[in-house]
């Protein structure tokens, strides 16, 4: 879904019939794996959309327009995000390794310069990093690349959609960085490496066509041609589903239909409708290409495998029948048997790590239910401890108390007593003094 102009330095891509909402992808065919070398990328436009409402559909990707900018190995997915060969930086300021994001940096917009930089050289300190530059001004600390890309060679990647986007190789940066640091495209030839191009056997493309009978291991038979031929391109429904998938579309519920025709339930215009397979189809035999065109039951009919081949009818294109019936191979045996027992495998993997994590967390529920009843206990014994020495110190303010009443009451008493003593005294003191007034009054 890119379309190169001006000698491949302005890049688009479709924004009909449902390549809206499909991310664009686009590999350098020069690659590094040494030196320091930068490029740069600024978004001229952003595309028009003729249905904008789809993206606000449940199912819809999260962001309209947007733009990832970073390296990849050869041969890895052409949407960034899809390997842990990818390398990038998003316009929202992410730093992303295959599909692990974290913020990094300010977001960057249209017409605005971005430089990435890619640090190998071995005599750096900041070797095995890479960098993004927002108008000549960094805009984050050098990133370190993951320990299963150093060592490789690297390629430009951009990843685009409903933008035009302008890159710039050199010799000459457009906006210049703090220091010196050479353009891409005046690489030393030490340090860098030119892919080749895909091209066709005699200077013609093929264009296969399976034909077997459905759920007979027509897919499982196309995986295993990919894997052996990479550079042959799927043409199919089910090729559709995984580029939305990668683009942040998921299909709806009531998904439905089949491998060969699986059903379309993203609630948008473009996609329910099979315009996308249309924009596809028309646009596939334009483009030299080797293709593998996977449709089961057309290709069973002869009406429809010429309506196929119509499409492809270029002088470069050469059109090929796989029939993928009878005995299969010893090798497709075996790769099928390989599958099948890496499936039982991981199957047996699984449950093993459930059990494993089931015996784990009994043992982690016992052991926290025994800490518990410990605690528990630890708890009742301070209660009742605390009790016993509650009722100690009540017995023994009661036996206080009931001892300073006892003394009180001798007190008391012996007050009494000595009150009464007294007055016994007094009145014997005064009938004495009476008897001696009345002894007086007689004399």
């Amino acid at each position: 879904n890119v379309i190169p102009t001006m000698g491949g330095k302005v890049l688009a891509s479709l924004t009909d019939g449902g390549c809206q909402y499909l991310i664009a992808g686009a590999r350098a065919n020069v690659g590094m794996k040494a030196g320091r070398y930068m490029f740069e990328t600024r978004i001229l436009e952003v595309l028009p959309l003729p249905d904008a409402a789809g993206f606000g559909r449940k199912g819809a990707p999260a962001s309209k327009a947007m733009m990832s900018v970073g390296f990849s190995t050869a041969g890895s997915p052409l949407v960034l995000g899809d390997s842990e060969e990818h390398v990038f930086f998003d316009t929202d300021g992410g730093f992303c390794v295959g599909k692990t994001r974290k913020p990094v940096c300010r977001k960057f917009f249209r017409d605005q310069t971005v430089g990435v930089l890619l640090n190998l050289d071995a005599k750096s300190e900041n070797n095995n990093t890479i960098s993004l530059f927002i108008d000549g001004v960094r805009a984050c600390q050098p990133q370190a690349l993951p320990e299963g890309l150093q060592g490789k060679t690297l390629f430009p990647h951009l990843a685009f959609r409903n933008v035009k986007v302008l890159t710039n190789w050199g010799p000459e940066p457009i906006k210049a960085l703090p220091f010196k640091c050479r353009m891409l495209g005046a690489a030393a030839d030490a340090d860098a490496i030119k892919a080749k191009a895909p091209e066709g056997k005699d200077g013609k493309y093929e264009v296969v066509l399976p034909v077997g009978f459905p759920d007979e291991g027509t897919f499982e038979w196309l995986d295993s041609f990919l894997e052996q031929n990479p550079q042959y391109v799927e043409l199919s429904d089910r090729k559709i589903i995984k580029w939305a998938a990668s683009s942040g579309m998921f299909s709806g519920k009531g998904r439905g239909g089949s491998i060969d025709k699986p059903a379309f339930n993203y609630g948008m215009p473009g996609m329910d409708d099979n315009s996308i397979r249309i924009i596809i189809d028309s646009v596939a035999g334009l483009m030299p290409r080797n293709y593998v065109v996977m449709e089961v039951r057309q290709s069973l009919c002869e009406a429809d495998r010429k309506e196929i081949l119509k499409r492809f009818s270029a002088p470069c294109f050469k059109k090929v029948a796989h029939v993928v019936m009878g005995e299969p191979t010893a090798d497709y045996k075996k790769v099928q048997h390989e599958k099948i027992l890496k499936e039982k495998q991981a199957k047996s993997d699984a449950a093993w790590r459930a059990a494993k994590a089931e015996k784990r967390r009994k043992k982690e529920t016992e052991k926290k239910a025994k800490q518990f009843a410990e605690l528990r206990k630890k708890l009742e014994e301070e209660k009742k401890k605390k009790a016993e020495e509650a009722r100690k110190k009540a017995e023994e303010a009661a036996a206080k108390k009931a001892a300073e009443a006892e003394k009180k009451k001798a007190e008391a008493e012996k007050k009494k007593d000595g009150e009464e003593k007294k007055e016994g005294e007094e009145k014997k003191e005064e009938e004495k003094k009476d008897e001696e007034n009345k002894e007086d009054e007689k004399k």
